[in-house]
């Protein structure tokens, strides 16, 4: 389900020769083009599929995307010798949104990898000057990009079969406090005309609670909670979806955002830097501070009233914007860049 997978991975299955090393198990099977050493949940049997994988072949590149891989992988080299392949850490947040526990991850990782991407400009800058003196030269941005065309053939597919009905709402993110979902709830609640429909796509420690709240809103069946999905299926319901909303404090620069605006739907999102970093001054797409409930409810409002056209409109234009400036193929583009200097150096 994550960015290292449906970004960095699957798209270039067919180019590259990649391994796929997890601490975790995987929610799916990956493409039979990858290889898959998968993880127990457990340090000894992440150290053990580690080990394995760089016995197995030797790689041009190592590429980490997480704070407790990135460290991991350190600490394995230690153990088990320095690979002699260059290593690429991709950072996939701002750096206020880490934990502690992972924000002293970054140390080493900072210190000692080859190269650290940020994920955007934003996620760039909100790195204490301490991190930047750290990784100094090595430290750069990619902006994260998507697979528009991936997106589309899902949508081109299932279209016949897409059905608009009540005026729906939906929101895409792990159900963890900093991406505050409850004032989505709120604002949608607030907002309500007995007939709209929010869906939460994704999971986490919030669910339960999430769940509890929106039966005591007296809301009832039309809140939806999907709990994780297939990407292929989150595409389908972007496409049905009226607007997409996110009221998130932090990100990186946030995936989902764009997966909405290349389905073509509206967006509403909180004013925050990598929020801005996307729209980029387009003022159809409205910011409003996170804690704006009221804010929030007035723009779903708003949107409600719209007509279908005027909707298809701004989705129109969101589209544009993805393209023109958060396609994969410049994200790809940049990581390339990035490898051949390292491998040119190496």
């Amino acid at each position: 389900m994550s960015a290292p997978y449906n970004q960095f991975s699957l798209p270039l299955a067919h180019k590259q020769d990649i391994t796929i090393c997890t601490y975790f198990k995987a929610h799916l099977a990956p493409s039979q083009e990858i290889t898959l050493f998968e993880g127990d949940k457990s340090l000894m049997g992440f150290f053990r599929i580690l080990k394995a994988a760089l016995a197995e072949k030797e790689y041009d590149v190592i590429h980490t995307h997480t704070p407790h891989v990135g460290f991991l992988y350190l600490v394995a080299i230690i153990i088990y010798g320095k690979s002699t392949a260059p290593t690429v850490y991709t950072v996939h947040d701002s750096y206020q949104n880490y934990k502690l526990r992972n924000k002293l991850l970054l140390i080493p990782v900072f210190a000692f990898f080859q190269r650290v991407v940020c994920c955007g400009k934003a996620s760039f800058e909100s790195f204490p000057a301490f991190f930047k003196w750290l990784a100094g030269d090595r430290l750069c941005f990619v902006q994260n990009g998507l697979d528009i065309a991936r997106a589309d053939r899902i949508i081109g597919k299932n279209r016949g079969s897409f059905q608009k009905g009540d005026f729906t709402v939906v929101a895409i993110s792990r159900l963890v406090k900093i991406k505050n979902l409850f004032t989505v709830l709120k604002a949608f609640q607030q907002s309500n005309d007995q007939a709209s429909r929010l869906v939460f796509i994704g999971d986490g420690p919030l669910r339960d609670l999430l769940m509890t709240k929106s039966k005591e809103s007296g809301l009832g069946k039309r809140i939806e909670l999907t709990g994780l999905i297939p990407r292929d299926k989150v595409y389908e319901y972007l496409a049905q979806a009226d607007l997409f909303i996110s009221a998130s404090r932090g990100e990186g620069l946030p995936i989902a955002v764009l997966e909405a605006m290349a389905c073509r739907c509206p967006v509403l999102l909180s004013d925050i830097a990598p929020h801005r970093e996307i729209v980029d001054g387009a003022d159809f797409i409205p910011l409003v501070h996170p804690d704006d409930i009221v804010g929030f409810a007035q723009e779903i409002k708003r949107f409600r009233q719209m007509s279908p056209s005027q909707r298809a409109e701004i989705g129109e234009k969101c589209r544009e914007l993805v393209e023109e400036g958060f396609s994969l193929t410049a994200m790809h583009k940049g990581y390339e860049e990035v490898y051949a200097q390292m491998l040119g150096k190496h």
